[in-house]
């Protein structure tokens, strides 16, 4: 039986991914040794559901499509370069949200209560929104000089995005990095003057 690396997201515009992609550059100055992101391809996971077997794809499309329906779309401010576990000591490198962060944890939290029902363990951290921008390697050199280029961009604007709809994924692990294939499409069909 075949399976699919899979997982629940918002896709970024290609607005928001060019400016990602500037921070990135900036970022890069520091010379540190970090696996970056694939600036055209970013997204705001929701959740991730690991290997999914090809007879279950679909029940997990129509468990998204209803969890997600009743909500309205909204805007995201995307916003804040910061780190995991912390700016100081960066690991994991993120954009993050200002306004709209209430909804899309809202989204987040009504996705894996209706995934739950499939049997799919909600995560034990309290989800945080962000756009990952690179995870860091080696912590041999130019770590330094990255904390101090993620605190210089701490107030980095990507600008506003809008959500209206959730994507459930395939991930394909390649020596170039991850494929992402859409497999389902959920539009938020809330009204548009709110929920």
């Amino acid at each position: 039986m075949s399976t699919f690396r899979t997982f629940v997201a918002i896709e970024a515009p290609s607005e928001i991914c060019h400016r990602a992609a500037a921070l990135v550059t900036r970022l890069k100055e520091s010379g540190a040794k970090v696996r970056w992101a694939d600036t055209q391809t970013m997204h705001w996971t929701l959740s991730f559901l690991g290997d999914v077997p090809d007879a279950e794809i679909a029940g997990v499309c129509r468990s998204v499509t209803a969890a997600v329906a009743p909500f309205s779309p909204f805007e995201l401010d995307v916003c804040g370069c910061n780190a995991f576990p912390t700016s100081g000591r960066p690991r994991t490198l993120w954009l993050g949200v200002g306004e709209g962060a209430d909804a899309l944890v809202e989204l987040q939290a009504a996705l894996e209560q209706s995934l739950a029902k499939l049997g799919f363990r909600a995560e034990a951290r309290q989800y945080k929104p962000h756009l990952t921008l690179g995870r860091v390697r080696d912590s041999s050199s130019g770590l330094e000089e990255l904390a101090e280029l993620v605190q210089r961009h701490a107030d980095f604007s990507a600008g506003l995005m809008a959500v209206d709809e959730v994507v459930v994924f395939s991930s394909q692990l390649e020596r170039a990095g991850a494929i992402h294939t859409p497999l389902g499409h959920a539009p938020l069909a809330g009204p548009r003057n709110g929920r």
